[in-house]
C-alpha cells in the first residue's frame, strides 16, 4: 500500500467516503427522477407545475450554491424544529445535520432533476401499442409496468443514466468545501502540509478514473441485458 508520507490510509478512507456518497446520492436521484418524470407527464396542473419549477430551479442555480444553502440552512431548519418540539411538547432532542447528509441530499436533489428528464424521455419512447396489448391480455397496471414499460424504459434511459452518473461522481468533489473528509479534502490538506500537490492529487485523479472505468463496464453490461431482443448486440 502506498504510504504517501503517512496520508495513504486517509486517502483510502476518503475514497470509501466518496463511493458511499456517490452511490447513496444516485439512489436518491433515481427515486426523485422517477417521481419527477411521473409528475411532468401528469395531466394534473399542480404536479406538472411543481416538477417544472423543480427542474428549472436546478438548471438555474449552481450546484455549490445549493450545497452550501442546504448545509447551513438545513442545520438552521432542524434547530428550529428542535426548538418547537422542546417548547411545545417538552421533547428535548438535537439533530446534527452533518456534511455527509448534506452532500447526499444536495447531490441527490440536484441530479433528481436531471434524472427526471432522462426518465421522462425514456418513458415517452416506449411504444404505447405494447402497453395496450399487455392490458388487452388482462395484465394489471402494475404488471404492465413491471414486465413491459419499465424494462423498455430502462433500455432507453441507460445511456442518459450513465452520463448523469459520471457527472454525479465528479460532483462529489464539491462536498470537500463543507467539511466532509472525502479523498479530495484529504488530498488538499496533505498538499498544503507538504507543498507537494501532485503527489496527492494524481492518485485522487487515478481513483476517480478507476471508479469511472468500472462504472462504464457495469453500465455496458446493463445495456446488453436490456438490449436483448432488440436487434444487434
Amino acid at each position: 500500500m502506498l504510504d504517501l508520507q503517512g496520508y495513504g490510509p486517509r486517502l483510502i478512507e476518503g475514497a470509501g467516503v466518496t463511493v458511499q456518497l456517490a452511490v447513496l446520492s444516485l439512489l436518491l436521484a433515481i427515486a426523485l427522477g422517477l417521481l419527477t418524470a411521473t409528475a411532468k407527464m401528469s395531466r394534473h396542473w399542480l404536479l406538472h407545475g411543481t416538477a417544472t419549477v423543480y427542474t428549472t430551479l436546478i438548471r438555474g442555480v449552481p450546484d455549490l450554491v445549493l450545497m452550501m444553502l442546504l448545509f447551513y440552512g438545513g442545520q438552521i431548519g432542524v434547530n428550529a424544529i428542535s426548538d418547537i418540539l422542546y417548547y411545545s411538547y417538552d421533547i428535548d432532542i438535537y439533530i446534527n445535520f452533518n456534511a455527509f447528509a448534506a452532500g447526499v441530499l444536495t447531490i441527490g436533489f440536484i441530479f433528481g432533476a436531471y434524472m427526471g428528464e432522462t426518465f421522462r424521455g425514456a418513458f415517452m419512447a416506449v411504444d404505447n401499442g405494447q402497453i395496450e396489448a399487455g392490458k388487452a391480455y388482462g395484465m394489471s397496471s402494475a404488471l404492465v409496468f413491471r414486465r413491459i414499460r419499465f424494462p423498455q424504459m430502462m433500455r432507453h434511459a441507460l445511456p442518459g443514466l450513465s452520463n448523469n452518473w459520471m457527472v454525479l461522481l465528479k460532483t462529489t468533489a464539491l462536498v470537500s468545501v463543507i467539511g466532509l473528509t472525502d479523498m479530495v479534502r484529504v488530498a488538499a490538506e496533505a498538499s498544503r502540509a507538504t507543498h507537494e500537490p501532485f503527489v496527492f492529487l494524481i492518485p485522487v485523479a487515478v481513483a476517480y478514473l478507476l471508479i469511472a472505468s468500472v462504472s462504464e463496464w457495469i453500465f455496458a453490461r446493463l445495456q446488453k441485458r436490456y438490449d436483448i431482443g432488440f436487434g444487434e448486440q
